[in-house]
């Protein structure tokens, strides 16, 4: 097998988001449930964003794209594939991409919908996020975008779960699982919402059952609600059962990982405060990814995961601001960048 172009390719909604801080009145006024991801048309898209507050911040989005941002800021090769509009928004997320080293070239959509937005409303009480999504091109995203060369090259490839609404996409998905194993690397996918696992549960065990995803993962609630159990230890030995490689973040308690039978937990890292807590399983990922990609210890890549993430949820926004490899070398992670 030759030596990987990539440690980690990552496949997903190609989005900028729109970033505001809001009390609690607001949320409730529009009818919002805190917390939740709310996919809107593009009329309300229109009407919400004139409606947000002073001081609103734009930067590029999108879990898996949050993912690729990471692993570039961790010194890794990392690679993003997500569909944008040839349009002002899909200008600005392709130039910050390629700005944060990440390499990216899928075709734009031409004479389509627009590049997908989505309005993030943080709560000031708590840091956490609501939000409102218009999808637009990114969920045209389809086989064609999926290049063999590419997918070959990476050591893991990497999608999340909201690609399995649209049908495309979710021919893409399976196509780029198949390129990854085709070429000996691994596949794994992101649950990515609560919402998303009740939706496609089945689909979701079928994709890891039938090792199309080697894999998963997941937060405390996705887990739970992909075995539909309250148990977490329940749906640990579920998924311990089902998938090669399985990833849990637990928040404050930390993250897990669970391979051939073996549970690895570390506790998170402290922070002062929550600011924000957009893309923290976003970062997780991208140190855990890059960590497993340079065959790294579940123990080490688990502590640089839980590193990005705590690095991410103390300012606004989900990329990271500070060199995430100067900040593991600090904290003695240095050895899990290395490959």
């Amino acid at each position: 097998m030759a030596h990987s172009r990539f440690d980690v390719l990552t496949i997903g909604n190609a989005i900028v988001d729109i970033i505001a801080p809001v009390g609690n009145g607001f949320i409730e006024a529009e009818g919002m449930s805190k917390g939740i991801m709310h996919l809107i048309d593009a009329d309300r898209a229109l009407d919400l964003y004139a409606r947000m507050p002073a001081g609103k911040r734009q930067i590029s989005g999108g879990s898996a794209a949050n993912t690729a941002a990471g692993i570039a800021s961790l010194g890794g090769r990392a690679a993003f594939v997500g569909k944008v509009a040839n349009d002002a928004l899909g200008d600005f997320f392709e130039q910050d991409l390629h700005a944060m080293g990440v390499h990216y070239s899928t075709p734009r959509l031409i004479d389509g919908a627009p590049t997908a937005r989505s309005m993030i409303f943080i709560s000031d009480d708590d840091g956490e996020r609501t939000m409102n999504t218009h999808l637009g091109a990114c969920q045209q995203l389809s086989e064609a975008d999926i290049v063999e060369d590419e997918i070959g090259g990476a050591e893991i490839t990497y999608m999340e779960g909201f690609l399995w609404d649209p049908q495309e996409a979710k021919k893409a998905f399976v196509r780029a699982a198949h390129y990854a194993h085709k070429n000996e690397r691994a596949a794994a996918f992101t649950l990515s919402d609560p919402f998303c696992v009740d939706r496609y549960r089945a689909e979701f065990l079928d994709l890891i059952r039938s090792k199309t995803m080697d894999h998963v993962y997941a937060n405390v609630h996705e887990l739970k609600s992909l075995y539909q159990t309250d148990d977490l230890g329940a749906a640990v030995r579920e998924i311990a059962k089902d998938a090669e490689l399985a990833a849990i973040t637990m928040g404050a308690g930390g993250a897990m990982a669970i391979h051939n039978g073996e549970v690895v937990s570390v506790p998170a890292f402290a922070v002062d405060k929550v600011v924000d807590a957009t893309g923290a399983g976003d970062l997780f990922a991208s140190g855990f990814l890059l960590g497993m990609a340079r065959g790294q210890t579940m123990d080490s890549a688990l502590r640089t995961g839980c590193l990005a993430a705590s690095e991410v949820i103390s300012h606004i926004g989900a990329r990271p601001q500070l060199d995430l490899a100067g900040l593991a070398r600090t904290h003695g992670l240095a050895q899990a960048l290395d490959g």
